[in-house]
């Protein structure tokens, strides 16, 4: 079962390769939020029930609603309906994203030490490194935040790797931490888009001291 999860997890960082909108992303990411709470239900089967309904805070309430809530909220009012072409053309980024998926496969496979899952391990490299490259194939400060979320997802998906000596503070410390992260990127991304009118970062270079 966990692996069938984390094989859905891999096959939404396809679709969001491929996607050309930005409502398609913030619906991707919900899904993988979903994938997490699953996956933690599946890996994490000695916890405490205080761990148990923080991971269903952390997966279920904060990755699967509050940050489409704002995600959606920053699109609609910045009016972004499509997504700003991209650097590169969507086979040229689905066949990237084919290299990362692959590249990280090979790397689980000399790495293999027995701690964690060959998957686990593909998973959340091939999301860690998926994320830096939406990053920088996207124009959108918004699509930058989304990328930062993606990368969360992946460090996330490591956690569980270690599975029920995962301590509390750890995951309070990634929660706050991209909590932060999202409510600032996001007041930025609301800003810079009532500044300009859209928020392609071409226009973070007619920023002046």
């Amino acid at each position: 079962m966990k692996e069938i999860l984390l094989i859905l997890f891999i096959i939404t960082l396809f679709a969001l390769a491929v996607a050309n909108r930005m409502r398609n992303y913030v619906k991707i990411l919900l899904v993988q939020g979903l994938l997490l709470f699953a996956m933690s239900l599946v890996q994490l089967s000695d916890i405490t029930v205080a761990n148990l309904v923080w991971i269903a805070v952390e997966t279920l309430l904060f990755k699967s609603v509050a940050v489409p809530t704002l995600l959606f909220h920053l699109i609609n009012k910045n009016r972004i309906t499509r997504e700003a072409e991209p650097y590169l053309p969507h086979f040229a980024s689905l066949a990237i994203t084919v290299c990362i998926v692959a590249g990280t496969f090979l790397l689980a496979g000399a790495a293999d030490d027995g701690v964690i899952s060959r998957m686990t391990f593909v998973a959340a490299l091939s999301t860690i490194f998926f994320g830096l490259y939406f990053i920088c194939s996207r124009r959108k400060l918004l699509s930058h935040l989304m990328g930062y979320i993606i990368i969360e997802n992946g460090v996330f998906i490591l956690t569980l790797a270690v599975g029920n000596t995962m301590p509390f503070l750890v995951n309070l410390g990634v929660l706050l931490d991209i909590f932060a992260s999202v409510l600032l990127l996001g007041f930025l991304a609301g800003r810079i888009g009532d500044v300009f009118k859209n928020t392609d970062i071409e226009n973070l270079t007619s920023l002046k001291d």
